[in-house]
């Protein structure tokens, strides 16, 4: 199972990143190790002063294929959930900076929130989905799946060029605006609509 992540792919958080729009998805991988084991708290790890919320929208792919066409996308996927991808801002830059790769950034143990998952039966369209981070209770980042350059059934042709989709492997699709800093004690809570989707605790 892998985690294939979309980056850019919102453009008020290219803007607030100060990142160069991009002709096409930004794609990067963390591993299975990267998931934040259930009912666990998020441990800021030793090597970053700067560990980012990111929210999105997780899609579970639940057919294997390669080379899939827009058209039949949806038929690769029939749940959607909320998640977190973790990043340590200050490590990335300096990565960055360098032209290296981001994953000690992004992929570190536990980098990855997985919440529940929902029917997409029961969303109805996946292109118009309202989902929320609260921080503390006050909501810090909010998106809608209609904002997102690249939608759902675009990005599963995209990464399928490139990578065999099997059955259990996660998308992580974007981020929007309003990414930031958690600090020991933060309590993070995400909602697609206005259900609960996950509740972390970092320390």
């Amino acid at each position: 199972m892998k985690l294939i992540c979309i980056g850019r792919n919102y453009t008020e958080h290219i803007k607030e990143l100060e990142n160069e729009k991009p002709t096409d998805p930004v794609v990067f991988l963390k591993p299975d190790t990267a998931i934040l084991l259930k009912k666990q708290p998020f441990f800021i790890p030793d090597f970053s002063n700067d560990v980012h919320h990111e929210v999105e929208i997780l899609v579970k792919i639940n057919r294997v294929g390669k080379h899939i066409d827009r058209k039949f996308a949806h038929k690769y996927y029939n749940e959607i959930g909320l998640g977190i991808d973790f990043t340590a801002r200050d490590l990335q830059s300096k990565l960055k900076e360098k032209g290296l790769p981001w994953e000690k950034a992004k992929a570190f143990d536990g980098a990855a929130v997985v919440g529940n998952w929902l029917l997409v039966s029961d969303i109805g369209d996946v292109d118009a989905v309202e989902f929320s981070l609260k921080k503390n209770d006050k909501i810090v980042q909010k998106g809608n799946t209609s904002h997102m350059l690249w939608k759902i059934d675009e990005i599963i042709e995209y990464v399928s060029k490139y990578f065999t989709l099997k059955i259990g492997d996660i998308i992580f699709t974007g981020t929007p605006a309003g990414v930031g800093r958690v600090i020991a004690n933060d309590k993070l809570k995400g909602f697609i609509e206005d259900k609960e989707m996950f509740s972390i605790t970092v320390k």
